[in-house]
């Protein structure tokens, strides 16, 4: 399985907003620069976040994007399902197929399919954002105590 370009950044943007979004709202526009994302790109993509509800928004000069949950309750899974749909590797598999295969009762590869789409929801739905916000913490420890004179 291979993500788009929605899925990556859309999940980058998460993480991005759920680590520097708290109590307060962050502009778009600061996003798309950390994130080095197209600001109209982003526009898109939180849009579809919005309308999942993992995202909220307020309007005006002090307005900006929040999580519309805790970081706790919102997985990898939510985030990539809203903005690429089914992530099960084949469409015989998916929650919705679009068509039923000639061989849907009598196919060994599809029973693999179903393995691997089980496995693949197993680990994006084990991962919350704030695991990735710890993860991003670790991470980036020392460069918050780095001094330039």
């Amino acid at each position: 399985m291979k993500l788009s370009t929605k899925g990556r950044y859309g999940l980058k943007a998460m993480v991005d907003l759920a680590v520097h979004s708290q109590d307060k709202h962050i502009a778009l526009r600061h996003i798309a620069e950390r994130q080095d994302i197209s600001e109209h790109y982003l526009e898109q993509l939180i849009a579809v976040l919005r309308k999942a509800g993992l995202v909220k928004s307020i309007r005006g000069a002090q307005g900006g994007y929040s999580l519309a949950l805790s970081p706790e309750e919102i997985t990898v899974g939510d985030i990539l399902r809203a903005l690429e749909g089914s992530l099960a590797p084949v469409d015989c598999v998916s929650e919705n197929p679009v068509f039923e295969c000639t061989g849907f009762n009598c196919c060994v590869t599809r029973t693999v399919w179903k393995k691997i789409g089980d496995k693949i929801n197993e680990v994006v739905d084990s991962i919350t954002l704030q695991d990735l916000i710890e993860e991003y913490e670790k991470l980036n420890h020392d460069k918050e105590y780095m001094y330039y004179i």
